[in-house]
């Protein structure tokens, strides 16, 4: 006969012993096991035991007012502390920061898959997530406190690669959460948001020897949950506990329980609301323009969820595939109590194996928020005005994305912005400087960046702000907006500043702004024209922005194809105002204007007022052996046609 693994949350929580590893499950407000949690709160305030416990955690799983793991802040009852994320806990981060406990913020994505190397018993985990951050025991090994000083961090050079070794700490005792158990301990999760790291954890407290205690919403029938539904076996599982009271399991805390965050029904989602036009949706549309048609992304908190509404609004949601640290992927992602978690997710998967994905380089873009930026785009998101916040998956993430996108007020503390006539008014300055001649705290490393030539933003409702190789570099300005006053005073630098250009005016227009036929290259007809009278060949490029090969590859075939319709050799003059090229695509845009130029231009001339561009233009020209004619304004570039196109006429096809 099969074992009854069921018993009350004060019988589990008395098998703990003092000192014990303790790992729990939970990802912000979502599959918090909240009955265990208030029992071993309970059970420590009236026996004071189990002390002295060692808490591990991903994700920082609480209300920041004293739920989840904000019940753990009794003195004594926590010794050490191993997390992503401190600031849902405020009392534990206090006791922290007050040195009374030891601890260590270390990123999201390394302690979960820290978790298998706890279940195979493997040392630890080698990864280059969080290089030249603070993470790095060169700098500091993320310890937060001056009384934590066991490095649990190590640095190596391994055949003349950087790697850092995360060394695993064995758990005793494990919380997980699932819906349903059968008496043997069997744990499906048909009602949970995600499914995390529940897996992973409870093997790797099974195999030190120690304790899985799942607590679930209902007991069914031995056998009755089917195999593939099985996300915790049963022989892993030591105790199981069922919540007692509804609100101990709720989907969220703001948030009972809803269907489509479980993925058991789809739901229209077409007429999301739409966002007032403020600064937060002026930052979400100019992120916008860097979104990845195709592509793969994350959003973190804050200003960048906006993209996910914007994205809506523009149709460009069936083109891009959002996804979420916590394992969902696709769908419309959550925000709000339920953030982690999407409605209509094409798929949910681990939290440790979305990590993988991610740190391997399977995101296209991210947006993250920004708390502080220094002069050498070094990002600070974890600890800044007093606050022990932690990082959560913000290194894991802005590491390896192909794109990073930071996104926040220019400044905060007292902001006020309105948007009107097609520009930004600030009516009231933030009190708080963002940024800084050095941060708190290198959350993201500007150099390491650079490094390996990542594309690096910076947006604010008034600016834009670009990682170059000498660092950030004021590169766009919004409509409205003064550089001497709005800009440069509320700075502790000054940026690299060249030839700024305007922010697209769309952005500061409530309405909508085709933003699909940008990104999808859908209107690259419309950029070409033709005058038969003179014979050039028009493109404006105004707004077009080339991120991969095909946009290059694209471009050319419709110039081939306009070309042919006019059946023989053209002049040419290109209108370069506006167009961003990736770094890593001039070259590529330079053979294009070679093939152009020997199979269907008599010559060509293009045009740019930024000085920059038609540096870069003639750099990449000349490295083809091309005659790098580009000019300021369109009046100079049509005056060389004039003078040299009669020679170039003459010139064999």
């Amino acid at each position: 006969m099969a074992n009854n693994k069921v018993i009350s949350a004060d019988e589990a929580i008395a098998l703990i012993r003092d000192n014990d590893v303790v790992t729990t499950t939970g990802f912000v407000q979502s599959c918090i096991p909240e009955a265990l949690h208030a029992a071993l709160e309970k059970r420590f305030v009236e026996t004071q035991h189990p002390r002295d416990l060692t808490l591990i955690m991903t994700a920082g799983a609480g209300d920041s007012k004293g739920l989840g793991t904000g019940r753990f802040h009794h003195e004594g009852l926590l010794k050490r502390v191993i997390a992503a994320n401190f600031g849902r806990m405020p009392k534990v981060a206090q006791a922290a920061q007050e040195n009374k406990i030891l601890g260590y913020n270390l990123p999201q994505g390394v302690i979960s898959q820290l978790y298998r190397a706890c279940a195979s018993g493997q040392p630890g985990l080698f990864s280059k997530v969080g290089l030249y951050t603070y993470v790095d025991p060169r700098f500091g090994g993320g310890k937060v406190n001056e009384v934590t000083t066991e490095d649990i961090v190590k640095y190596h050079n391994i055949q003349g690669e950087e790697w850092l070794f995360y060394i695993a700490t064995k758990i005793d005792v494990a919380f997980i959460r699932g819906t349903s158990a059968d008496p043997s301990g069997n744990i499906s999760m048909e009602k949970e948001a995600l499914v995390l790291d529940n897996l992973a954890q409870a093997m790797a407290a099974h195999n030190n020897g120690g304790l899985v205690i799942a607590q679930v919403e209902r007991i069914v029938e031995q056998g009755s949950i089917k195999p593939k539904d099985v996300h915790v076996p049963g022989i892993l599982v030591s105790a199981v506990v069922v919540a007692d009271q509804p609100e101990m399991h709720r989907m969220n805390y703001g948030v009972m329980y809803n269907a489509a965050l479980a993925g058991e029904v789809r739901v229209p989602v077409e007429k999301l609301a739409k966002m007032p036009l403020d600064e937060r949706k002026v930052i979400a549309r100019r992120a916008s323009f860097e979104l990845p048609p195709n592509g793969v992304v994350n959003l973190g908190v804050g200003a960048p969820e906006g993209i996910a509404a914007v994205a809506n609004e523009e149709k460009l949601t069936p083109y891009i595939t959002l996804t979420t640290e916590a394992g969902a992927i696709g769908g419309v992602l959550a925000s709000g109590s339920s953030f982690g978690a999407a409605t209509n997710a094409d798929s949910i998967i681990q939290q440790n194996q979305q990590f993988d994905f991610y740190d391997g380089g399977g995101l296209d873009m991210t947006c993250l928020g920004m708390a502080e930026c220094d002069l050498q785009g070094n990002v600070n998101t974890s600890k800044f005005g007093g606050r022990l916040n932690g990082c959560g998956g913000f290194i894991n993430i802005s590491q390896n994305a192909r794109l990073v996108v930071f996104a926040g007020t220019f400044t905060n503390g007292g902001l006020r912005v309105e948007i009107a006539d097609g520009k930004v008014h600030i009516l009231q300055e933030g009190r708080n400087k963002k940024f800084l001649n050095s941060v708190e705290q290198t959350t993201f490393s500007g150099k390491f960046a650079q490094k390996r030539k990542q594309p690096v933003y910076y947006v604010t409702e008034r600016c834009v702000f670009q990682l170059k190789e000498n660092g950030l570099e004021l590169v766009e300005v919004a409509p409205g907006i003064d550089i001497d006053k709005h800009i440069l005073p509320f700075m502790d630098f000054k940026p690299i500043i060249n030839e700024p250009e305007l922010m697209d005016r769309r952005i500061f227009i409530d309405e909508p702004m085709g933003l699909i036929n940008d990104l999808l290259n859908l209107n690259l007809d419309q950029r070409i024209s033709y005058d038969p009278a003179r014979n050039i060949l028009f493109l404006n490029l105004e707004g077009w922005n080339a991120r991969t090969k095909k946009d290059v590859e694209e471009m050319r075939d419709a110039l081939v194809a306009a070309c042919q319709k006019v059946g023989k050799r053209v002049n040419s003059v290109v209108n370069h105002d506006g167009a961003r090229i990736a770094e890593a695509l001039y070259d590529d845009y330079a053979e294009m204007i070679e093939y152009l130029s020997q199979h269907y231009y008599l010559t060509t001339t293009r045009y740019a007022t930024s000085a920059f561009a038609r540096m870069k233009m003639k750099e990449a020209m000349a490295k083809r052996g091309l005659q790098p004619h580009v000019f300021e304004r369109r009046e100079a570039a049509e005056t060389f046609l004039q003078v040299v196109a009669s020679e170039e006429e003459k010139a064999p096809a």
